[in-house]
């Protein structure tokens, strides 16, 4: 009798969730849900990514402590249960991303010891990694 129960199950399921078929269709499933996340790609690299997030990235020289950046280059949009994908991205008038420039800093002390042996050449070099600290804001989701 269990076997029967739970058989039936994961086609209630299938019923439940159905996928939807436009991306409007999708983006008012992911609305519905109370958290986001985003997967963009920022300065080369690809991060995962939800509101309220402290981003450490390689140092940009060209902005300055409370600088508003926006993410244009959005690969996929979720929730819990709903994911939207781009192909390659997003387009930004679906979805909108911003980051606060919180601070300019720098990373832990790196030591490099190069020897030549039976030279008796021996140097180290020090040195600090300077990063940027961003903050995501909220991902907005207009309604189109």
């Amino acid at each position: 009798m269990l076997a029967r129960l739970t058989r039936g199950v994961p086609a209630l399921c299938r019923a439940l969730h159905s996928a939807p078929n436009t991306a409007a269709a999708a983006l008012d499933l992911i609305r519905s849900q109370p958290s986001h996340y985003v997967v963009a790609n920022f300065v080369g690299r690809k991060y995962i990514l939800t509101p309220r997030d402290l981003l450490t990235v390689p140092r940009l020289r060209d902005v300055k402590v409370g600088d508003v950046l926006t993410l244009d280059e959005i690969h996929e949009l979720g929730s819990r249960e709903y994911t939207l994908r781009g192909n390659p991205t997003i387009s930004p008038d679906r979805v909108r991303v911003q980051a606060t420039v919180v601070e300019h800093t720098k990373g832990k002390m790196e030591s490099i010891f190069k020897k030549k042996r039976r030279k008796g050449y021996q140097k180290t070099i020090t040195h600090k990694q300077p990063y940027t600290r961003l903050r995501i804001g909220e991902i907005e989701l207009p309604i189109s």
